[in-house]
């Protein structure tokens, strides 16, 4: 059995986002091939939804594009109306990318790169 090691997503992956009314897009770039593919089954719609709970309060939806070792998501709902047209601090989805990061996970020791395995 592999030894699980629990790591914020940055030590994984990089990640862009944006917004578009009121939904932000989140991409998350896997830093190697074999994390996309563990990140593919582990990082899911349910999984992005609980992390952003406090701000997405719409669904949200997951394509991959695994050419780009890459997950997006959209998170619906989630700037409060849109960023002009919202009370939010800041309404836009630029920040989403930067809190996806924190996100932590418990993956396999070998897959975090800088670990001794």
């Amino acid at each position: 059995m592999k030894t699980l090691k629990k790591v914020p997503l940055r030590k994984l992956a990089l990640a862009r986002s944006g917004d578009k009314g009121d939904s932000s897009n989140v991409a998350v770039i896997a830093r190697s091939p074999e994390i996309y593919s563990w990140l593919e089954k582990h990082l899911t719609s349910d999984v992005v939804r609980e992390h952003f709970r406090e701000i997405a309060k719409g669904d949200v939806d997951r394509f991959e594009a695994p050419n780009l070792h890459a997950l997006n998501f959209i998170l619906h709902d989630s700037l409060g109306g849109c960023g002009s047209g919202s009370l939010k601090t800041d309404a836009q989805g630029k920040t989403h990318g930067l809190g996806i990061l924190y996100l932590e996970l418990d993956v396999p020791e070998d897959l975090v790169p800088g670990s001794e395995a």
